[in-house]
């Protein structure tokens, strides 16, 4: 199941320990819903692997401010609590999987 992350939950997220990625959208970016269904397809396919969450950048903006985010879709990869890669604008699933596979 896809978490959904907040400012508020995320730390605890992070220091949950599992490999995670999060995907930074908003409901009004066209990019971002193009990538519903690819996110979708990864937390199916990773379940029990991989920690998948979505945050919303209009309700978030302190974890945004935290990391940066300037463009969306912006997709994070974290490891052990840190931020190991990032992909920046809608991709191919295939390209996620390669930086998903990098992390587990």
């Amino acid at each position: 199941m896809i978490k959904e992350i907040t400012d508020l939950n995320f730390s605890e997220v992070l220091s949950e320990g599992k490999p995670l990625i999060v995907d930074f959208w908003a409901p009004w970016c066209g990019p971002c819903k193009m990538m519903h269904p690819v996110i979708d397809e990864i937390e199916k396919e990773y379940e029990g692997r991989l920690v998948v969450g979505k945050l919303n950048v209009d309700e978030n903006d302190a974890t945004c401010a935290d990391y940066r985010i300037m463009s969306i879709p912006s997709i994070l990869f974290f490891r052990d609590g840190k931020e190991v890669d990032r992909v920046v604008g809608a991709c191919p699933k295939a390209q996620l999987q390669k930086h998903i596979d990098a992390i587990l």
